[in-house]
């Protein structure tokens, strides 16, 4: 068994990218469209708020050149990117996946542990 067998758990995976969690050193990884980025997990929750509050409804709407993408970036610089509309919408679904799978371990976890007691 290969040490990064040990060390990383896959948390969710699209078309275009993947998610996981890295044991030795606490994070999320999120590999999006060959772009590599690491969180913890505030500094993730933070990330995946920011993505999901981008307006889709106005860029789609708006005619002009510079609403076709939008520049995402996270405040420690792990991601910047000019991202499309269909991007965005492939990011976000990462994102709300990997969360989505996060809460689900956590909840998980703590009916395992009441149970236990």
């Amino acid at each position: 068994m290969l040490v990064s067998d040990l060390t990383t758990k896959v948390l969710f995976e699209t078309e275009k990218g993947y998610s996981y969690q890295c044991d030795l050193t606490n994070s999320i990884i999120i590999n999006f469209v060959d772009t590599v980025s690491s969180y913890k997990i505030q500094d993730f929750l933070i990330f995946q708020r920011k993505v999901n509050s981008v307006d889709i409804l106005n860029m789609l709407y708006d005619l002009s050149d510079q609403s076709d993408a939008q520049l995402i970036e996270t405040t420690k610089r792990n991601f910047s990117r000019n991202l499309t509309i269909c991007e965005i919408v492939q990011l976000r679904d990462l994102l709300n996946g990997t969360k989505f799978t996060l809460n689900l371990h956590s909840m998980l976890c703590n009916m395992v542990n009441v149970e236990l007691i």
